[in-house]
């Protein structure tokens, strides 16, 4: 069985890195990007390799079954400085039930300052203006089905909104978790993540008023139309990835991971992350993402992280995360994440 298993991971893997040598990625040919965006500092300073590492409230968003490993009521807020001065935010909240499982509600949004509105006539402006953000409302559900497998699934509202334009869609995100005895505990975790509905801007600015045939005397020029828009797909992303903690001792344990990315709409990459870890207090960590995809910008991530027990009983414990990605000729970003398990 271990055999098995070790030749399963490692021909995953082997997998994603031959797919990369792909021509076609599809770069562009998706709508809800921000989807995409990651979570959480944790997540992001290991290099987005935590598919299966997820164990808190982030695990809403990386692998909800990673929700049904917490004991603890787990309370969380996220803010990114994204690029082009764009703001990305996350909360989210799990609640254990015990033997029913584990629920939990997130949020996600990303958002924008007001821009001037512009036109040929009027480049300087015309008095207007307007904006764009989009944001995702998911609830989720979690259960351990033994002591070493756990299951999680996300269904989501998604929107995207420019001026008076909307465009809406439904997804579900499915996860799972694997725990084995292997190499200092090996554990499989695999997502497949925005399965869901196609979205189509709508709105007032669509509607226009035309003529069915203008050269023809009398015609009546104020015929009400609404324009059509192509309707794009979500990314569609399915992740595997394998995590282990290869030393560990009564005061300091290091955690290492790699994750395989297969995108709809892009090419085919990996992401490795490492977590030191003093007393269950003091975090350092460190990762690289989107290794072997072709024109990535940046990769290399840093962070660290501080968790406390407010009481004696640890019946409240607040964590404080941050980290740092170099977005090569993209703006570098910032995340900080806070949370409380109570």
């Amino acid at each position: 069985m271990k055999r098995i298993i070790a030749v399963l991971v490692a021909g995953c893997l082997l997998s994603a890195v031959v797919s990369a040598q792909g021509n076609n990625s599809k770069t562009g040919t998706s709508a809800a990007t921000f989807l995409e965006i990651p979570v959480g500092a944790r997540g992001v300073a290991m290099g987005c390799a935590v598919v299966s590492l997820s164990n808190d409230v982030t695990s809403l968003y990386w692998n909800a079954a990673g929700a049904a490993l917490l004991e603890m009521n787990e309370a969380a807020a996220s803010h990114t400085s994204w690029i082009a001065g764009t703001k990305f935010n996350f909360a989210g909240l799990v609640l254990p039930l015990g033997s029913f499982g584990t629920i939990g509600v997130s949020y996600t949004q990303l958002g924008m300052d007001d821009m001037i509105v512009r036109t040929v006539e009027q480049p300087e402006g015309t008095g207007e203006y307007f904006s764009a953000g989009d944001m995702a409302i998911g609830v989720s559900y979690a259960r351990q089905l033994s002591d070493r497998f756990s299951i999680g699934i996300t269904a989501k509202y998604i929107q995207e909104t420019i001026w008076h334009e909307t465009a809406t869609a439904m997804a579900v995100d499915v996860g799972t978790l694997f725990r084995t005895d292997l190499f200092g505990g090996l554990t499989i975790g695999a997502t497949l993540s925005n399965f869901g509905t196609s979205m189509e801007l709508s709105g007032r600015d669509a509607r226009k008023f035309i003529s069915m045939d203008a050269t023809k005397l009398g015609s009546n020029n104020q015929i009400p139309a609404n324009v059509e828009f192509d309707s794009w797909g979500l990314p569609l992303v399915f992740q595997f990835g394998i995590s282990t903690m290869p030393w560990k001792t009564d005061d300091i344990s290091w955690t290492v991971a790699v994750d395989a990315l297969h995108p709809n709409d892009d090419y085919e990459s990996i992401n490795i992350g490492t977590e030191i870890a003093y007393q269950n207090f003091l975090f350092v960590r460190g990762g690289f993402s989107s290794l072997l995809l072709k024109g990535a910008e940046g990769g290399l991530s840093l962070g660290m992280g501080v968790t406390s027990d407010l009481l004696s009983a640890e019946s409240i414990r607040v964590k404080f995360d941050y980290a740092y990605r170099n977005m090569g000729l993209l703006e570098n970003i910032h995340v900080v994440t806070v949370g409380v398990q109570f």
